[in-house]
């Protein structure tokens, strides 16, 4: 039972991966993780909206902005390895997504002028146009 063991839970981004592993795997696990870390993402996102400024119930804002900040970098790692352009243009896309839904507009501006693709980029914008300015 985990509720008296206290131990953590193994979150999907901590787990080990066995290199090499393709282009299209690694996409999936990157998919995996956003999905994964999306909860953590909007509760980051709330906090930071938050009149306190997200500083009510500190160990919670903590918990779940360091859950976010490791999804992303684990998922960021993987993305740089892959060698299929449109594919990593994807996976990024999906790591932007998931910074701007935890508005780390800084990460996410980083990321999109990483992504190659114009029709990727243009989808992007139109559906965060915050990243135009």
């Amino acid at each position: 039972m985990r509720w008296f063991s206290r131990e953590k839970r193994k979150e999907i981004w901590d787990e080990e991966i066995q290199w090499p592993i393709g282009d299209i795997e690694a996409a999936h696990k990157i998919r995996e993780i956003c999905r994964s870390a999306l909860d953590s993402a909007e509760k980051t996102g709330g906090f930071a909206g938050a009149p306190d400024g997200g500083k009510k119930d500190n160990k919670k804002n903590k918990y779940e902005r360091e859950r976010y900040e490791r999804a992303a970098r684990a998922a960021m790692a993987i993305a740089i390895k892959i060698s299929d352009d449109l594919l990593r243009d994807s996976s990024v896309r999906q790591i932007v997504t998931l910074c701007l839904t935890a508005k780390d507009l800084k990460t996410a501006r980083i990321l999109f002028r990483a992504i190659q693709a114009v029709s990727i980029r243009e989808d992007v914008l139109n559906e965060h146009p915050i990243l135009r300015q």
